[in-house]
């Protein structure tokens, strides 16, 4: 994090998609309030871990540049806000981070619940973060969300297709939809996810949609075909699986098992066998024993994960699951390390097994780095324009990603 100066504000963002996309409108706010010379802290609880970061970086602030304002938002604030306040900082709930009264001098109000409007994040990327939801309705035991963000609230297609226009119009040719519980879209308002798919899918323009963390049990017909029929849609799927043993997922109030989470991915790979599977995966949950996570470590394999977003549980503060029988932090940390080892092995094999093949490739501003369509990460030999599509072969693999040569001109926009 680089200080801020003096006539501008800066926001740093912690945590998820979601909270990248939102960052972008918390920028706007403060500057629309006239804020100057202000750091606004965008956090995230999903572990004891990033709560700590964020008040480690809230007390650097504070000491390294005592005449700038600290504002803290996003979900540790929502649950730690008197621990915030007491730093120095003012504290920001989730729900009003958008507004710009949130930034003014004035006293802030408690508020409920608003509806949502759509996030979409800067220009700094060829790619467009694009949330579309927030909150959620289920109960997970491990899980703070609900009483950080509230339940499902889901934005209109309307307001949704008018952001994307947005990411289109300065040249963003690829757009992540992302959302606490992005599989929920829809569930207040009458819709579904694979309807707002298919209204961005009318935008002229739009080459390329990715959709983050999606519940396996959520992915009715309609949206299954849209993953593996439509070509702008990209093959690369990230589920929210967090456990691969049916007494882990049954005491964390999950809505699948570990049969159907197999069973899905094999559907899945039938029907479009290019697509890239991502999955979350909590290592070290209440009441885990060695069986149990044998069968989680086993998952990578079953499911063909490459791309693993995974952590050791901690407990929070008012869930469920931190009143069940705890494994421990260490041996949390020593199973997401063998999860993580498992999903590097796999991924390195995904990725040589690309060598030599095509792709077409997204290249972010750095006219160097990008990702081919089914997320694989690429670097190229020689600078491409920025923020176009180019057709490349990959030629080795460089650790995590593969090394990318152009072989024909840019696809055209």
């Amino acid at each position: 994090m680089s200080a801020a100066a003096p006539d501008r504000v800066e926001v740093v963002n912690f945590g998820c998609r979601l909270n990248i996309a939102e960052g972008e409108a918390v920028r706007s706010a403060a500057m629309q309030a006239g804020a100057r010379d202000t750091i606004i802290f965008n956090s995230c609880a999903v572990t004891d871990e990033a709560v700590r970061q964020a008040r480690q970086a809230v007390r650097r602030s504070l000491r390294e540049r005592p005449d700038a304002t600290v504002v803290v938002t996003g979900c540790a604030a929502e649950l730690e806000a008197e621990r915030f306040a007491a730093l120095g900082a003012r504290v920001v709930q989730n729900d009003a981070k958008g507004f710009a009264a949130s930034y003014s001098d004035g006293p802030l109000a408690k508020t409920g619940p608003r509806p949502y409007t759509p996030a979409l994040s800067g220009a700094d990327h060829a790619r467009a973060f694009l949330g579309v939801q927030t909150g959620c309705s289920h109960s997970c035991t491990f899980c703070a969300t609900v009483m950080a963000r509230g339940t499902a609230r889901s934005a209109s297609i309307e307001a949704i297709l008018e952001a994307a226009s947005t990411a289109l119009t300065r040249g963003q040719r690829e757009i992540i939809l992302t959302g606490v519980d992005l599989a929920s879209y829809g569930d207040d308002s009458g819709t579904t996810l694979a309807a707002l798919v298919e209204a961005l899918l009318a935008l002229p323009g739009l080459d390329r949609l990715r959709l983050s963390s999606l519940d396996p049990d959520r992915i009715d017909d309609a949206l299954f075909a849209l993953l593996t029929q439509e070509a702008r849609v990209m093959p690369h799927v990230h589920l929210s699986l967090q456990a691969g043993d049916d007494m882990v997922l049954k005491r964390m109030k999950r809505r699948h098992s570990r049969t159907e989470a197999v069973a899905l991915v094999q559907r899945l790979k039938a029907a479009r066998p290019q697509i890239a599977i991502g999955a979350d995966l909590i290592a070290g949950f209440p009441t885990e024993d060695d069986c149990m996570f044998a069968n989680s470590l086993a998952l990578i394999d079953d499911c063909d994960i490459v791309f693993g977003h995974i952590f050791p549980y901690s407990p929070r503060a008012g869930t469920p699951a931190a009143r069940m029988p705890q494994v421990g932090r260490a041996i949390a940390r020593q199973r997401a390390a063998e999860l993580r080892d498992a999903n590097a092995r796999r991924r390195h094999s995904w990725l040589d097994a690309q060598t030599g093949t095509t792709a077409n490739m997204l290249v972010e501003r750095d006219g160097l780095t990008g990702h081919a369509e089914n997320f694989a990460p690429l670097a190229l030999t020689a600078p491409a324009a920025p923020g176009t599509v180019v057709a490349v072969q990959l030629t080795k693999r460089d650790g995590d990603r593969m090394i990318a040569a152009k072989i024909q001109k840019d696809i055209a926009a």
